[in-house]
């Protein structure tokens, strides 16, 4: 019998409003998944019409996830992982990832969506030396995630955790902190920790992005992309393990594994930042 569970010890709205766009749900829309409505893929669409190329990043973002995951446990020795932003299940969670590199693994998923709640219990599944659990909290509030009793019951922070923050920053204005939020999750692991972010830029494109960002304020979701001098901020705290900050593809290429979704290769290189900084 697996070991996986779902938490809503929060006050977070349990119902689903289908009326308005959500990031998990258009982010699945992209990945082709299916738990997404119709406002979200308008807005999704919108997005693709100013981006066009933008499946292919979130399935390269995809992708590093797993790489990022593969490389916290054979080269940092990490088999702890706090996964915040989790969206939906879909193809090699991170839990699927590190437990099939180290049966042992434990993962926690931290999630606002009550979509992503309601889907936690029936997909998130472990192996039986492992640990699976689903926390329902916003990360706009840490203390929300750092002081739920299922978190420590779950981790051990004695030994390193791998804080992964893989597109969600970008929803976070300067106003909302995000420098202190990240401060607060890194004060609250031990050294040899580690953290992974993905992070939207407009540096290759500013033109597009500003469409893409204006269609996503629109709808009432902040998007706010950031240069790679500011995403190389976000990691205060750590040490930027090498190749540092580069573009998805550009992050150690030789874990790829066999692709899970169709990618075009003549796409070029994703907007995307993505890098791992390890805690000293």
């Amino acid at each position: 019998m697996s070991d996986s569970q779902g938490q809503t010890g929060s006050r977070l709205p349990t119902t689903i409003d289908t009326t308005k766009p959500h990031e998990a749900r258009f982010y699945d829309y992209w990945l082709g998944g299916v738990d997404h409505y119709p406002a979200d893929r308008a807005l999704a669409d919108e997005i693709a019409a100013h981006v066009p190329t933008i499946r292919n990043m979130v399935r390269n973002n995809r992708a590093f996830l797993g790489r990022a995951v593969r490389y916290a446990i054979a080269e940092l020795g990490i088999t702890q992982f706090l996964d915040i932003g989790t969206g939906l299940p879909t193809a090699r969670n991170t839990h699927e990832v590190a437990q099939e590199v180290d049966p042992s693994a434990r993962i926690v998923y931290v999630d606002k969506d009550p979509l992503v709640l309601a889907h936690a219990r029936a997909l998130m599944a472990s192996t039986r030396e492992g640990k699976t659990r689903f926390i329902h909290a916003d990360l706009h509030d840490p203390a929300s995630i750092l002081n739920d009793p299922m978190l420590t019951a779950t981790l051990d922070f004695d030994r390193p955790i791998a804080i992964t923050l893989t597109m969600i920053m970008m929803y976070f204005r300067d106003a909302d902190d995000p420098h202190g939020i990240i401060k607060q999750l890194l004060e609250a692991v031990p050294p040899g920790s580690s953290l992974t972010i993905s992070h939207p830029t407009a540096d290759f494109n500013p033109a597009a992005t500003e469409q893409a960002v204006r269609a996503c304020e629109q709808a009432g979701i902040p998007m706010v992309p950031r240069t790679r001098a500011e995403v190389e901020k976000l990691f205060a705290g750590t040490e930027i393990i090498d190749p540092g900050v580069v573009t998805l593809e550009e992050w150690h290429p030789e874990l790829a594994e066999v692709p899970l979704f169709e990618v075009d290769p003549d796409a070029g290189n994703s907007w995307i930042y993505a890098a791992i900084g390890r805690k000293l």
